[in-house]
């Protein structure tokens, strides 16, 4: 049913079963980039029926489908022979409290919030994978177990109320560490029980023979060579013919072993494999007695979510084995940080009988690079942020692996009960979304959970859906920006500037171009930017007899696929427009990320008659001598270097720089965000001739472009 020990190098087979096409195919995109074999299922009838004659290692459920939902489909699954044990993640929206409790109801094995963190569904995935893989191996132990218990040497005994007293046979005094022709009476028996259990144990059979009840427990002995072993006594009472209890029969049972692959499998259910931390499991459970606490006595207590900074990096760099030993060393710092106890919580008894509360206080891993820290009684929250703040500066100091000094870093978000949240639940997400806060500020920090973050989650969730759809709904369009050579009074090219028209407004770039880098819908978005452009160009010639050269941003993302020359040429060819009429603007950091295989690409389109330009030159990491060997024909200043023109030295003495480098390669040169006279006065006279921004014209729709270079053609033959 799952992933074998013998099969090690095969791709996890992962069933997906979700009814939104766009979302089936981009998580599906993504979770075969991570080394999972992926099949899609639109729905769960289509899924059961694949299930028939197929057997995956995984299935993630999308919980809200028509027809056969995901709560209905999991709830047929768990029925069909060979899945009770299948590992079932169900997808959630990110407030959707009843779902996920619905989910564990019908049986799912986990929950994981929708969202395109595939780094960490990809995490999520793997760790159930790996607990089905033990919870499995620890199925087959028990089978081996019951096996063996069939073929134990018990031995059997009899009590008489008489002076017969009690009679062991050969095989039982054998199980108790005797030999076969020993004497073995009641009162040695006794004896040779545990000192501080023996009175305990006399008053249990009292009372079983005083009310002719069966005898069935558990008793610690001493054996004679000092060895302590655990013995099961299973007894029924014996009747005379009148009903009377004339004494008892039964078997003993050296179940040591047992007792002890029993107290190793409830390790292995509640703590985690490599750490030894408490899993998601015994977490959850001491949460939820940490709030019954809190409820009752009245005090706050704190949930700390932490997610260790750019783990990926060195897990990906160094190996899995030094991210284990990473994630190891991790957990014993944080250990340190808080008064954790290993102490495995019986989750049979009820939180009133525990102690202290204090006890349930523990560091645990959730899975992959995420650690919670459960502060069951605290005094405010600044007492949470001090436990916070040792956890960051437990940090700092160098993890040695492999002989050498790695510096990690951790986010660590906080969610206090109950102004945070009632449940277990609640505290877990507002934690979530306060350590996502710290990410997108810069990690390396702790943040508290304020309401607002959950609207922010709920805005980015809304647009990401929004934007999926833009495309199909025409909502984006494309707006033109004129670069004017100031010199010579000509217009030179237009840059092709992407807005997005949404419920009758205008979304800034901003807010939707990092979401869409981020979701991979850049490469849609950009090869229908350069559709539209070349259509633009051939509308232009063909009504008013513009010939324009557009250039239009092209992200890094486009470079990893190795067809970029091809869509362009399709975008060209469709509309009857030369390559030279193009030109692609890279920024100066994506241009440098494995420039090695993007330079061959780049020599390939200029040969094909298409302009590279370098934007926001002098903001990212470049090596100069590159600089020679790139095909490049352009460099764009950046803006904030001339927003800055007339207010610091400093950034007069990068422009002129910039120039020079220009001149001395033979560049042209663009300078972007040219607002004031000022600022364009200043660039002709450091030797910048061509400029765009507000000082010229605002990016305009394709219409008003015709209309502004009539215009602007008009006024520079007046000049003449």
């Amino acid at each position: 049913m799952y992933l074998r020990d013998e099969e090690p190098d095969r791709q996890p087979r992962i069933l997906l079963v979700d009814d939104d096409e766009v979302t089936l195919l981009l998580t599906s995109a993504a979770l075969r980039e991570r080394g999972f074999a992926v099949t899609e299922a639109t729905g769960g009838l289509s899924a059961l029926r694949l299930l028939g004659d197929w057997t995956p290692d995984l299935i993630v459920l999308d919980a809200m489908m028509p027809g056969l939902d995901g709560f209905d489909t999991c709830v047929e699954l768990r029925g069909l022979p060979g899945f009770e044990l299948m590992p079932v993640l169900m997808l959630t929206g990110l407030d959707d409290e009843a779902s996920i409790e619905r989910a564990y109801e019908v049986g799912a094995t986990d929950f994981f919030v929708k969202s395109h963190q595939w780094r960490l569904l990809a995490g999520r995935l793997r760790h159930l994978l790996r607990t089905a893989r033990i919870q499995l191996e620890l199925l087959r132990s028990r089978s081996k177990l019951a096996r063996a218990q069939d073929l134990a040497r018990m031995g059997s005994f009899e009590w008489r109320g008489d002076s017969a007293g009690l009679m062991l046979e050969p095989e039982a005094l054998r199980v108790l560490g005797h030999g076969p022709h020993d004497h073995l009476g009641l009162r040695r028996l006794l004896r040779s029980l545990v000192a501080n259990e023996r009175a305990g144990v006399c008053s249990r059979l009292r009372e079983v023979v005083r009310h002719s009840t069966v005898l069935d427990t558990d008793v610690n002995v001493v054996m004679p060579d000092h060895r302590q072993r655990i013995i099961h006594i299973e007894a029924e009472p014996e009747f005379n013919e009148h009903g009377n209890v004339v004494g008892y029969a039964g078997i003993l049972q050296d179940v040591t072993d047992r007792r002890l692959i029993e107290d190793k499998i409830r390790h292995l259910a509640n703590f985690d494999a490599l750490t030894g931390l408490p899993n998601r499991r015994q977490l959850i459970w001491r949460a939820e007695r940490a709030l019954e606490h809190a409820r009752r006595l009245g005090h706050p207590c704190a949930l700390l979510l932490i997610d260790l900074d750019r783990f990926k990096v060195i897990n990906d760099t160094l190996g899995h084995g030094v991210g284990d030993e990473l994630l190891m060393e991790i957990g014993r710092r944080l250990r340190s940080c808080v008064r954790h106890s290993d102490q495995l919580a019986d989750m049979s008894i009820d939180a009133t009988l525990l102690r202290s509360h204090r006890s349930l206080e523990a560091v645990a891993r959730l899975g992959g690079d995420e650690f919670v820290t459960l502060l069951p009684e605290v005094a405010d929250e600044p007492e949470a942020l001090e436990t916070a703040q040792r956890i960051l500066e437990a940090m700092r100091a160098p993890v040695v692996l492999g002989g050498a000094e790695y510096f990690v870093t951790a986010s660590v978000g906080l969610a206090m009960f109950p102004r945070d949240g009632i449940s277990v639940v609640d505290l877990l997400r507002n934690a979530d979304m306060a350590m996502y806060a710290v990410k997108d500020s810069g990690r390396n920090n702790v943040k508290v959970f304020q309401p607002q973050m959950s609207g922010k989650g709920r805005e980015k969730l809304e647009l990401e859906s929004a934007l999926h759809k833009a495309l199909e709904r025409g909502e984006l369009v494309l707006h033109y920006q004129p670069k004017v050579d100031v010199a010579r009074g000509r217009l030179v090219g237009v840059e092709a500037l992407m807005r997005w028209h949404r419920n009758g407004e205008l979304v800034p770039p901003g807010d939707f171009i990092p979401l869409a880098e981020e979701t991979g819908l850049i490469l849609p978005i950009s090869e229908w930017a350069m559709r539209e452009a070349t259509r633009q160009i051939r509308s232009w010639r063909d009504s008013a007899g513009l010939d324009l050269k557009v250039a239009v941003n092209l992200p890094s993302r486009s470079f990893e696929r190795g067809n970029v020359l091809d869509h362009i040429h399709e975008a060209a060819a469709a509309h009857d427009v030369p390559l030279s009429s193009l030109e692609l603007e890279i920024t100066e950091t994506s241009l440098m990320k494995g420039l090695d295989e993007v330079m061959p690409m780049l020599h390939r389109l200029t040969q094909h008659g298409v302009g590279i330009s370098i934007d926001d030159f002098g903001t990212g990491y470049s090596s100069l001598s590159y600089l020679t060997q790139l095909p490049i024909s352009e460099l764009k200043i950046d803006r904030s270097f001339v927003q800055r023109l007339d207010r610091t030295g400093g950034s007069s003495a990068v422009v002129t720089a910039i120039i020079a480098l220009a001149h001395s390669l033979k560049l042209k040169l663009v300078a972007e965000g040219v607002e004031n006279e000022y600022q364009r006065d200043v660039l002709l006279r450091l030797g910048c001739h061509t400029m765009q921004g507000f000082l010229f014209s605002q990016p305009l729709p394709p219409d008003e472009v015709v209309r502004w270079v009539t215009e602007f053609r008009r006024k520079a033959v007046a000049r003449v």
